[in-house]
């Protein structure tokens, strides 16, 4: 069974669940019903967090963190949060938006100026790829949005991720070994894989705003997090790496490689320890965290770009992440062929999706509610209209693979009374 903690009680509020809205008795049953994951072995463990108007309101621990060394799982676990870096950098690009550098419409070229010379695959013919020039400028809200035709470089079959891939190998270079600007300098060297507004593909697009934010700044990534999001709200433990210091806090990777019918060790915390710290600081997916860190971040949101009266966003910031600004051509979105269930009712915004129609979810849910989650099925969602959040972290590989997202939020929702 689950057992409740609070993660970093030192910069976490607890807050009374009756006077937050909550009812105690159906908050109740966000343990046994998240539990089941793990008692089936589907998982290994998890933390999940729910807050309200920056109070934490229930935070649940269950299993294991590294189930080989019988370790459980602790509050302070460090997690790989892999896509749940995009809504940090979404957030760190917005303070530059507020300090006047860019709005949605800004051409990307005007930080990056290869954007402007960049290519579209028309088709394929006896000589190779057909190229023609975009139709439009390639703005920040494409980036944003994932609908510049930028791609992630993952299927050899797709002649632009195998350009990426020819790209990259060329280059003699790894994720340790590539910077930023190196990585940037090579992607705008294939072509898109579409006109950019016109489809939703996810890519390298976060990871080139990552890069943005080093050519207003100045300044390195992993600096300007500090300075601007991660020292301010005391995410003390969110970092581009895991420091010697830290290791033993790691949490292992599980999975189902395959379709394997047993839950299997795909990576120790010892072996992803071995790592040095990364050049490559990824923007779209480089960071790890804690469920105590990630719920801060979570928290400001949901207050409108405040926590503990330090200010990170105006609360007009936030509520640009509320709306959906994917173009009308690349919606709806997905990963699933055919229809996407796990994204239905869902447009884009700001790095993250955001909720455009309730009933086409399936679930309950607030409109204009917004989040993201990672490749290893850590997941949060803000609901800004009833300051609302929620955290939920594991390590299990691939994403998505059990309904453990849809079965938090609903189990949240069911005791929201008010």
């Amino acid at each position: 069974m689950a057992s409740p903690h609070h993660p970093r009680t030192d910069h976490v509020d607890v807050g009374n669940q009756t006077e937050l809205g909550f009812s105690p008795e159906r908050l109740g049953n966000i343990a046994p019903g998240m539990s089941r994951f793990v008692r089936d072995g589907k998982i290994a463990g998890f933390i999940a967090t729910v807050s309200r108007a920056g109070k934490l309101v229930l935070s649940e621990t269950a299993g294991n963190m590294d189930r080989e060394a019988g370790r459980a799982m602790e509050p302070d676990a460090i997690f790989r949060i892999a896509s749940m870096t995009k809504p940090v950098t979404a957030a760190a690009a917005m303070t530059l938006y507020e300090d006047g550098y860019f709005n949605l419409n800004t051409p990307v070229e005007e930080f990056i100026p290869q954007f402007r010379d960049l290519k579209v695959v028309k088709g394929s013919g006896p000589g190779g790829l057909e190229l023609e020039d975009p139709a439009r400028t390639i703005t920040m809200r494409h980036l944003f949005t994932h609908t510049t035709g930028l791609s992630y470089g993952w299927n050899p079959e797709d002649p632009v991720d195998a350009e990426y891939q020819r790209l990259l190998k060329q280059s003699g270079k790894d994720g340790n070994q590539i910077t930023n600007q190196e990585f940037v300098d090579l992607i705008v060297q294939a072509p898109l894989a579409f006109q950019p507004g016109t489809r939703w593909r996810y890519g390298f697009n976060i990871e080139v705003m990552g890069r943005i934010i080093e050519i207003i700044s100045g300044k390195p990534l992993d600096q300007f997090f500090r300075e601007r999001i991660l020292d301010p709200l005391q995410m003390v433990d969110t970092d581009f790496h895991v420091p010697a210091n830290k290791r033993g806090r790691l949490a292992a990777l599980y999975g189902h490689p395959e379709r394997s019918k047993e839950l299997v060790l795909m990576e120790s915390p010892a072996k992803s320890a071995e790592r040095p710290r990364p050049k490559f600081l990824s923007g779209g997916g480089g960071l790890l965290s804690t469920a105590g860190d990630y719920t801060r971040f979570a928290q400001m949101l949901a207050c409108g770009g405040t926590l503990d009266g330090v200010r990170i966003l105006s609360p007009q910031t936030v509520a640009l992440f509320t709306v959906n600004h994917a173009p009308a051509a690349a919606l709806p979105y997905g990963f699933a062929q055919g229809e996407d269930f796990y994204h239905k009712g869902y447009g884009f915004s700001l790095g993250t999706r955001v909720l455009i129609d309730v009933a086409k979810s399936g679930q309950a849910g607030t409109k204009g509610e917004f989040g993201w989650d990672g490749a290893f099925n850590t997941y949060f969602w803000v609901d800004r209209a009833n300051q609302l959040s929620g955290v939920f972290m594991t390590q299990h590989h691939p994403n998505n693979y059990f309904p453990m997202a849809d079965t938090f939020k609903q189990l949240v929702y069911a005791a929201l009374m008010e």
